[in-house]
């Protein structure tokens, strides 16, 4: 499998750039703000969003200033969600490093999430870049629709397939499909282009999380750095447990729905695993996963062979066959 350095390898250059053009966007003469940026800034991350606005960019024509402009918005919205889900979830660390609401506390987080996300809209209104707003702002929508309708679920605990994907297809694949678009969008006018990006970036973002949901039955952490067991514990119930819910009796769903609700301890955990697992849930959630891996690749058949065609397609066995 490719690592991720040799993925953004026809993009190198540009991915330096681009971490600059980030760390300056970030500046404040604000004494705090300025302190957690820098805080942020040193926690090292994939950089995948940036990396898919960059590639989809130069597979659909070269890459612009407005694409640096479109990837530095993707990015600030990307950090302030994550800052503002840490609050949400009440977490103390992501990947191992302490959050900024265990640092700086809740209210200077969810604020630094409010200060990176006008930041990226400056951004773009300074850069007349009025149609990355448009999709900008529809991703932010969506995401915050997907977040809901989960909450709204998991207290009923009454999640089928089909709310299923849409809740991933908001919460997830909007963001990864707004890098795609707002890549090629900055280089090109070609719609079937952009209408390919948007595709592929829709259906990695599916296939994403729904390998990332089926970490949480057998990996050691998923793609987002939570513990197995996090989502059984949250009481959320994914593709691997739906798939299972729905092959066993009525009376045998509801006994295994009071288990998820009624306890989140380890012997209870292990439970609902092997329950998923008997009734294979994780080897249906992993072909549907590869179902939209698939989808992903088809959707570049348009493009002629290039470095950046083989990074995408890497990219895509990159983030739907991790182990962790």
């Amino acid at each position: 499998m490719s690592s991720l350095s040799k993925i953004s390898r026809p993009i190198k250059n540009e991915l330096e750039q681009f971490e600059d053009i980030f760390k300056s966007a970030m500046r404040s003469d604000v004494g705090i703000v300025d302190l957690v940026a820098r805080y942020i800034i040193r926690q090292k991350g994939k950089k995948i969003r940036p990396i898919l606005v960059l590639l989809s960019a130069k597979i659909s024509g070269g890459i612009t200033e407005r694409t640096f402009r479109g990837a530095n918005l993707v990015e600030l919205l990307h950090t302030a969600t994550l800052i503002h889900d840490d609050v949400v979830d009440n977490a103390d660390k992501r990947r191992g490093i302490w959050s900024i609401n265990a640092i700086f506390k809740n209210k200077v987080a969810v604020l630094m999430g409010d200060y990176l996300l006008s930041r990226g809209l400056m951004i773009s209104v300074e850069g007349k870049d009025y149609d990355f707003l448009k999709v900008i702002t529809e991703a932010v929508k969506r995401m915050s629709e997907g977040e809901l309708l989960q909450i709204q679920k998991t207290r009923k605990l009454d999640i089928d397939e089909e709310t299923y994907f849409k809740v991933i297809s908001d919460k997830t694949a909007s963001l990864l499909e707004t890098c795609c678009l707002i890549g090629a969008m900055s280089t090109t006018d070609d719609s079937k282009c952009i209408e390919a990006m948007r595709q592929f970036g829709h259906s990695l973002g599916m296939a994403f999380q729904i390998r990332d949901d089926i970490l949480d039955y057998e990996g050691t952490t998923n793609l987002i750095g939570k513990p197995v067991g996090g989502d059984i514990k949250e009481k959320k119930i994914t593709l691997p447990l739906i798939y299972a819910l729905n092959k066993v009796s009525k009376s045998e769903a509801a006994r295994i729905k009071s288990v998820l609700k009624n306890g989140n301890d380890k012997t209870k955990v292990k439970e609902i695993i092997g329950f998923v697992k008997a009734n294979n849930g994780i080897d249906y959630a992993l072909e549907v996963s590869r179902s939209y891996s698939i989808q992903a690749k088809d959707a570049l058949n348009i493009f002629p062979e290039s470095e950046m065609k083989s990074s995408l397609i890497n990219l895509i066995d990159f983030v739907t066959q991790r182990e962790n």
